[in-house]
């Protein structure tokens, strides 16, 4: 049996965290994609169920790149992003 890196086994027994883009789809539903990890995309018809593909896809994301032997990406100093509402008067 192959013995595996200090490394891999660290990151697969700790917890990473990311940040989930979820945008409405002119469709409903919502897409969600993850920009520390490209091209690591899924959609789903609730919030509910965004949240827990974006969870699924990232982890399998994530297992890809350990068995590639890839780096896995941290995501370093995330962006807050938060909905602010305004209101433009009349010109």
């Amino acid at each position: 049996m192959p013995k595996r890196s200090h490394r891999q086994e660290s990151i697969r027994a700790g917890r990473l965290t990311y940040t989930a883009v979820f945008e409405p789809a002119a469709e409903g539903g919502y897409v969600v994609t993850v920009p520390a990890l490209p091209g690591c995309i899924t959609q789903a018809d609730t919030l509910t169920q965004a949240r827990t593909r974006a969870a699924e896809a990232i982890v399998g994301y994530l297992e890809a790149l350990q068995k590639l032997g890839e780096d896995i990406p941290h995501e370093h100093g995330a962006a807050i992003t938060r909905r602010i509402a305004v209101k433009l008067s009349p010109v």
